[in-house]
């Protein structure tokens, strides 16, 4: 069967046709599908096609899906047969290609529109040959080929594939990690929290939960990461005022008297951050992924998720306890970080022993440790009446996927500013918990020196 003009990818132009091979590349199970309907001549550019015939005879050769590393090797070394400018054309194709992304709001319409032309042009054929048939009055024949062609290029991603997608074990993936600000935090979490990872800060009721979560928002920012800011508790003016005071070290109470100033310091930050409220309880993870989307939809590309705080949501399936609710509620955030490809940072409350502990440890935190055995990394917060006097607290490092845990910092606190440091050890601050009975006896005799040093 010769092709028509219009049976080519040309009507959707050339970027398309280019996303497309992109995509090929990119996503083995959509390249697998695809190519039960696509035919090369679709393509009408010629380095295009050029491209996309290298993807398909090293799939052909080898039985897994090429990398983008092969592929360079690939177009550095198997061009010979084509002419010098093809080959120019292929290559700068292939730099472009390696040093953008194809937005997350173009690859679904990009695969259903290619999918949808291939298998219509099958079809058509199907159709045609089934014409030819019915001279002979065969019928099964005409059904076997009409039923062939409405069956391919359907679905059939049925998982990572050990064998086809061999190549992709070998791709490093580095986890982005976005920085706390804090280098002794950030030197123990290699960097910080990863995309896909969450985080979550513990604290009893008035300890600062929501000013640490502000703290981490305003260091991405300042690391020009778009910032996500969900607030169930305070509303979003108040989220962004406390923004203003973190980012300029201006305290809040002096907001208004330096508002030109203040607005001279942020209106150059390049980044985004959007707080958007929701009223306690009304809001589910569902909420949130759905407002991602949207954001998604409009090109905005979400660097880190805040979510203040995540006892606040509402289930999506209401249980008989609590605890197996809010378990899943963790589980959904981890869920959307991990499709969304960013950090997500939450906060949740510790039971009564909490309170006036001078460190939360593991004992404090157990009833709301139980919610967060998906996180990777928790730290609690604690501040006595006496730091909260003196500025000062101490953070406890209570699960670390990506180094070591079990360890107390001193930090200083000063909420008129929103301003948190957590402040390098000393041998004598040092606290490496092994078990909570050791720390008590150490954090007893750490008090006992330091009211006879009269420094406390």
């Amino acid at each position: 069967m010769s092709l028509m003009s219009n049976e080519s990818f040309s009507k959707f132009g050339k970027d398309f046709q280019e996303k497309l091979c992109q995509l090929m590349l990119q996503d083995r199970a959509f390249c697998d599908q695809i190519l039960e309907v696509l035919k090369l001549e679709f393509f009408e550019v010629k380095y295009i096609r050029v491209f996309a015939a290298k993807i398909i005879d090293f799939k052909e050769e080898f039985g897994n899906h090429p990398t983008q590393k092969t592929v360079a090797t690939i177009l550095r070394a198997h061009l010979e047969d084509e002419n010098p400018a093809v080959q120019k054309q292929t290559r700068d194709f292939f730099a472009r290609m390696y040093k953008t992304e194809v937005p997350e709001a173009e690859k679904e319409f990009i695969r259903k529109t290619s999918l949808d032309f291939c298998k219509k042009q099958k079809l058509k054929e199907a159709m045609i040959e089934s014409a030819k048939l019915l001279q002979n009055s065969s019928f099964d024949e005409i059904a076997d080929k009409i039923n062939e062609a409405l069956k391919l290029g359907t679905d059939n991603n049925f998982g990572y594939d050990y064998f086809k997608d061999f190549e992709e074990r070998w791709i490093h993936r580095p986890r982005m990690p976005v920085a706390t600000g804090w280098d002794v935090i950030d030197d123990i979490s290699s960097g910080g929290l990863g995309k896909g990872e969450l985080g979550v800060v513990i604290a009893p009721t008035g300890a600062g939960k929501s000013m640490v979560l502000v703290h981490l928002g305003a260091q991405a920012i300042k690391n020009k990461k778009n910032v996500v800011h969900y607030t169930l508790e305070l509303g979003s003016h108040v989220i962004a005022t406390r923004y203003d005071s973190c980012i300029t070290n201006v305290p809040m109470s002096d907001l208004h008297s330096y508002k030109e100033n203040v607005y001279e310091m942020v209106k150059n930050l390049e980044s985004k951050l959007i707080v958007k409220e929701y009223p306690t309880k009304s809001a589910s993870p569902a909420t949130i992924k759905n407002h991602l989307e949207r954001l998604r939809q409009q090109g905005i590309k979400v660097d880190m998720i805040i979510v203040d705080y995540a006892d606040l949501l509402r289930p999506a399936i209401v249980r008989k306890e609590k605890r197996h609710e809010l378990e899943t509620i963790y589980e959904d955030l981890r869920a959307i970080g991990q499709e969304f490809e960013c950090p997500i940072w939450t906060a949740s409350q510790t039971n009564r022993s909490g309170l006036n502990a001078e460190v939360i440890t593991m004992e404090s935190i157990s009833e709301a440790f139980n919610k967060c055995f998906v996180a990777d990394f928790i730290f609690s917060v604690s501040r006595t009446v006496e730091n909260k006097a003196q500025n000062g607290g101490r953070l406890f490092v209570a699960k670390n996927r990506n180094g070591p845990d079990g360890v107390s910092y001193p930090i200083k606190m000063d909420t008129s500013r929103v301003y948190i440091d957590v402040l390098e050890e000393s041998d004598e601050d040092r606290i490496i918990v092994n078990t909570v009975k050791e720390q008590k006896e150490f954090l007893r005799d750490r008090m006992t020196k330091y009211k006879n040093k009269g420094t406390l």
